[in-house]
């Protein structure tokens, strides 16, 4: 079943008042690994790689885990409250609506990194194809493509979702094969079979760990995206529970291979010419040219379909908050009467995309993003811990692994991986959540008003 069906169901679910429950199993994973994408961690390579001393498929493993430990977490309150919320509705029933504002507002800050990140890893990857173009050059033309065509309305189709989707795993493929035969011609089965991008001691230092952990966490990103259509699943309360983790399992075991192998075909973590786009060297080294450039045109087109989606959505979600008068109505609620589209925000997030591609870089821009994730990861499995545990109906019996073990354990793999960010991510993100919160308080405590709800369910 394409996303478009799957879209096209959920509203039709939303617009009545019984629910039609029509998506099983493999329609969620299918829609959680479009979400993600198969190629995620390949962007992210070079850096981690040099950050990890050499071992990124290490930092891919310790962030699976968190994930899938988060992912119960998430399938267990999307079951109990089968709404198209994600984590600041769970948050805000598991523990409060104050707290849920804030899980909330974390997520805010991710809808305004997503087009700084996609714009400046697709600008990297012009700039390796046509070097003599600078990168600010690349940024301008990138940011007004897509505000353009956001402007005129224009968004990317599910059907091509579904197409690039099915390109991507191709490209990627025939690189695994090659990769293979690649090294098992150089090195033999000792090369092939070896434990070093898991652990050399020679460069292994568990900080460093750590830090590239924080980093390389990106790659799972969206996996939460499946529990919007909770309202859909036949079975929630298994579907919604095996979804998720699932897709975490397949994303982590898929990625950990282009990595494993990737890290064996270039075992020198210092000597990439460029560490954003290592993996186009990697790919170059076992596939020539070709190879090469079909790696970078599959990155390249996957950032253009999230940029132009994650400026609509950044763009909507700041016309809902205009429209609910948490910020000025008259600029941010206003809307084309053409085409029906939030213009004003859309330019917002242009000049914003663009302010940020330049003063961001890449790792920068994703480790900002996991600040705000990590926030909304904790305080789904803090909420799942309560909601279980302790709110359990007179006459339930407690299960102390799922209901307490396996959260608190979600939440502290997510506590190590987000304490792990660098400094300037924490410094730009607590700023951030001070400023959400000084709202919160203004708006609550002195205004004696009930904490508002960011929408987040039409994005």
């Amino acid at each position: 079943m394409d996303t478009q069906t799957i879209t096209g169901r959920q509203k039709e679910v939303e617009s009545t008042p019984h629910l039609k429950r029509v998506l099983g199993l493999w329609d969620l994973i299918f829609y959680g690994i479009v979400l993600i994408q198969p190629i995620a961690a390949i962007g992210l390579f070079g850096i981690a790689s040099k950050v990890s001393r050499g071992h990124m498929s290490t930092t891919l493993l310790i962030a699976m885990v968190g994930m899938m430990l988060t992912a119960i977490s998430y399938g267990r309150m999307a079951s109990k409250y089968p709404s198209a919320g994600s984590a600041y509705t769970y948050v805000g029933k598991g523990l409060n609506s104050y707290f849920g504002f804030m899980a909330g507002w974390a997520m805010f800050l991710d809808y305004l990194i997503v087009p700084v990140i996609n714009t400046v890893y697709a600008c990297l990857t012009l700039q390796r194809l046509i070097p003599s173009i600078p990168f600010l050059v690349w940024v301008l033309l990138f940011v007004m493509v897509i505000t353009y065509l956001n402007l005129r309305g224009i968004r990317t189709m599910a059907r091509s979702n579904e197409l690039m989707l099915f390109v991507m795993c191709v490209v990627i493929l025939i690189f695994i094969v090659l990769g293979i035969r690649y090294i098992f011609h150089a090195q033999g089965w000792g090369g092939l079979l070896s434990y070093k991008p898991f652990y050399n001691p020679a460069t292994f230092d568990l900080g460093a760990v750590m830090t590239a952990t924080s980093f390389a966490a990106l790659t799972y990103i969206g996996f939460d995206g499946v529990t919007t259509l909770a309202e859909d699943v036949k079975n929630p309360k298994r579907n919604m529970l095996l979804a998720p983790i699932l897709v975490c399992l397949f994303t982590g075991l898929f990625s950990i291979l282009q990595i494993y192998l990737a890290q064996r075909i270039w075992p020198d973590y210092n000597s990439f010419p460029n560490a954003e786009t290592a993996f186009f060297d990697v790919a170059a080294r076992v596939g020539g040219k070709f190879l090469f450039d079909a790696i970078a045109v599959i990155l390249f087109i996957a950032c253009l379909g999230s940029g132009l989606a994650g400026q609509v959505g950044a763009a909507r979600l700041l016309f809902g908050m205009g429209r609910d008068g948490i910020i000025p109505s008259k600029i941010f609620a206003h809307l084309d009467q053409k085409r029906g589209t939030p213009s004003y925000n859309i330019i917002i997030m242009g000049i914003l995309t663009i302010a940020g591609s330049i003063v961001l870089s890449y790792q920068g821009a994703a480790e900002l993003l996991n600040f705000g994730a990590f926030i909304a990861f904790m305080g789904v499995n803090i909420a799942t811990f309560r909601q279980f545990y302790f709110k359990r109906p007179p006459g339930e019996k407690r299960n102390l692994l799922t209901d307490a073990i396996l959260p608190v354990s979600g939440f502290i793999v997510c506590f190590l991986i987000w304490i792990s960010l660098p400094t300037p991510a924490k410094i730009i993100g607590g700023m951030w959540f001070i400023a959400g919160l000084i709202y919160l308080i203004i708006k609550t405590f002195l205004k004696k008003d009930k904490p508002v709800i960011l929408i987040f369910e039409d994005m």
